[in-house]
């Protein structure tokens, strides 16, 4: 195995990922346990948004990424957000208890899905970008496992699909404690100094704000429409609250959203990133328009359209990391990426508090509620997408090279081809830019 790491690294992401969205898998449980309005959930979902953005924050700006080894920081993350998570559900008993030990979780998630990256580019640096874009990918299904694990039946209780979840995010920290830092791994004595009015000159760059514009428009939409899809399930009237149906299908509209990242890393070869990226915003503002209506269509073509939705609303996410570090001026490119990162799950938080308040009047129609989204993000990502002059010269439109380094690599790395084949949005540029932001100097 430790030939192979990156599948190592995979599905230890996969795994530690499920931590994000174990508690949404038994929403309509704690509803009724606890006696809370299902908007509630969203205040529990928000206070994982709460501590990741806090985490993130606090590895970016302080070079803690840069003193301790990543295997060591992600083992050490990956546990201790399952014993935050398992002591959810062992231990709370109502919002005064659960809030703050999911915003522990959220906090540990900061060590476990950014470190994958840097993990990555530790072992393989000539074939990180198509495996990043296997980690895009791992995130979305992470979020979508403990639906999973709830049609399985290991999930028997509400407690026992969020113990699961801990159980399989302490099997991802072994993983990569047993397999340690790659060969490339490098440390720095000491991390600069954030200086914040240099970071947001970063903004001032019309390339890099029309990108980071898109990317608010999908953050608004990405994380409410997740928290919102077993209700949307519900409401489509494709299963009834609790079921093992309900489940089955919540699980699928979020998981095949790594299908649609990969669909879309495919397609940037033809037509360049920021068109994938605007082609999936158009899809999901027009899934977004559509659903109320889809409620009176037949089973068939509800469920359809909802899995289309799941498809496009996270196809773009890749593609705007790669367009915001081909804008972002280099002195400021960890910084300023770390900076987007945390607006936009700020942003995550506003929608799904709305989202989850407004459920119970609006219906169906709260759909209409995550269309500003996908619409103000095509708005702002106009300029890369039409392919403008931008800043004094032509945005770029081309699809990128895999790279001939990979396709020397042999037989073994061929799956691994395969995905660089279709991951192009993720170049060097996007390599380096994902690894200054966790704090690893230059990859490759």
């Amino acid at each position: 195995m430790l030939r192979r790491p990156v599948p190592v690294i995979v599905v230890a992401q996969l795994f530690g990922t499920s931590l994000w969205f174990s508690v949404n898998s038994a929403a309509d449980d704690l509803v009724h346990n606890w006696g809370i309005a299902p908007s509630a959930i969203g205040a529990l979902t928000n206070a994982v948004q709460a501590g990741f953005i806090l985490g993130t924050l606090t590895f970016a700006l302080t070079g803690l990424a840069d003193r301790f080894p990543a295997s060591r920081i992600f083992a050490f993350c990956a546990a201790l957000g399952a014993i935050f998570n398992g002591a959810f559900a062992l231990l709370a008993d109502g919002m005064s208890s659960g809030v703050p030990l999911r915003f522990a979780v959220g906090v540990c998630l900061a060590g476990v899905y950014p470190l994958g990256m840097k993990l990555v580019v530790s072992w393989v640096p000539q074939q990180a970008g198509a495996a990043l874009s296997l980690l895009v990918g791992m995130l979305t299904l992470g979020t979508a496992l403990p639906h999973g694990v709830r049609l399985s039946g290991l999930g028997t209780s509400w407690q026992a699909t969020i113990g699961v979840s801990s159980a399989l995010a302490l099997a991802g920290a072994l993983m990569v404690l047993w397999l340690g830092d790659g060969p490339h791994f490098k440390r720095r004595l000491g991390a600069p100094a954030l200086r914040l009015g240099q970071v947001l000159q970063a903004f001032s760059v019309p390339a890099f704000r029309a990108s980071a514009l898109g990317y608010f428009g999908h953050m608004w939409e990405l994380y409410a429409m997740w928290t919102l899809v077993p209700s949307l399930v519900v409401l489509s009237g494709l299963a009834g609250t609790g079921t093992a149906a309900q489940s089955g299908l919540s699980f699928a509209v979020i998981g095949i959203g790594a299908i649609g990242c990969m669909a879309g890393g495919w397609w940037s070869q033809r037509i360049g990133s920021a068109r994938v990226a605007a082609t999936a915003l158009v899809v999901s503002a027009l899934c977004c328009m559509v659903y109320p209506v889809s409620t009176a269509w037949s089973a068939w073509a509800a469920g359809g359209l909802l899995l289309v939705w799941g498809g496009a609303v996270v196809a773009d996410s890749p593609h705007f990391s790669a367009l915001s570090a081909r804008a972002c001026p280099p002195e400021v490119l960890g910084s300023a990426l770390a900076l987007q990162n945390a607006i936009g799950f700020a942003i995550t938080m506003v929608s799904i508090h709305l989202g989850t308040r407004e459920l119970g009047d609006w219906g169906a129609h709260i759909a209409w509620l995550l269309l500003p989204g996908p619409l103000l993000g095509l708005v702002g990502l106009y300029p890369l997408w039409r392919g403008r002059s931008i800043g004094g010269r032509r945005s770029s439109m081309m699809p990128t090279g895999t790279g001939r380094c990979c396709r020397r690599q042999g037989r073994s790395h061929a799956f691994f081809n395969f995905i660089s084949s279709m991951s192009s949005t993720l170049s060097r540029a996007t390599t380096r830019a994902r690894a200054n932001a966790i704090g690893y100097p230059e990859a490759g």
